[in-house]
């Protein structure tokens, strides 16, 4: 029976992460407005992609990232269905996102503890992550855009993050060294 070497998906998911997460903070930031665009990387890269890579990594043994991609690929997912498919009458208010941001916040806090085990670029990613929920929802909170754009700065950031473990760990992989520290 041949043993076949199992690619590593997490490059995939933190890709699908750090994409969608920068070019939705770009809006957030205001610099572009919400279009398509966004709303296109978050069906496809920030939900599907990490949906893969997440069920690819449980596949593996990987319960940490198999529940962040599961999970936050899921949460791209749920936030385009908010933005383009609520029924008159059901759309959700800034208070209810508040809500919706502050329970995404939660989930993301405690996931950071779980990466007080794991290099330092990931405990920057869910760090600045659990920082960009907090702002989100209080800026939807308080009614206050300029929250907002100061969470679009954390965003870019926060996607930038994941952006470059992505790419480290697959550019460290193809050299069989360190070649982007994590």
């Amino acid at each position: 029976m041949t043993q076949h070497k199992l690619a590593n998906p997490g490059p995939l998911g933190l890709l699908g992460f750090g994409m969608t997460t920068i070019l939705l903070n770009v809006h957030n930031a205001g610099l572009i407005p919400l279009s398509i665009m966004i709303i296109a990387m978050g069906v496809a890269l920030g939900g599907l992609a990490q949906l893969i890579a997440g069920i690819f990594e449980m596949k593996q043994g990987n319960t940490f990232a198999g529940t962040a991609f599961i999970a936050y690929g899921a949460f791209w997912w749920s936030l385009v269905i908010i933005w383009t498919l609520a029924p008159e009458g059901l759309a959700a208010d800034k208070i209810a996102m508040g809500y919706y941001l502050s329970v995404w916040g939660l989930f993301t806090a405690f996931m950071f503890i779980g990466t007080l085990t794991h290099n330092r670029t990931t405990q920057v990613v869910f760090g600045s992550l659990t920082v960009l929920f907090a702002l989100l929802a209080l800026g939807d909170f308080l009614h206050n855009p300029q929250i907002t754009v100061i969470a679009g700065i954390v965003g870019i950031f926060c996607g930038a993050s994941a952006f470059y473990s992505a790419v480290a760990q697959i550019i460290n992989g193809e050299h069989g060294k360190t070649i982007f520290p994590l």
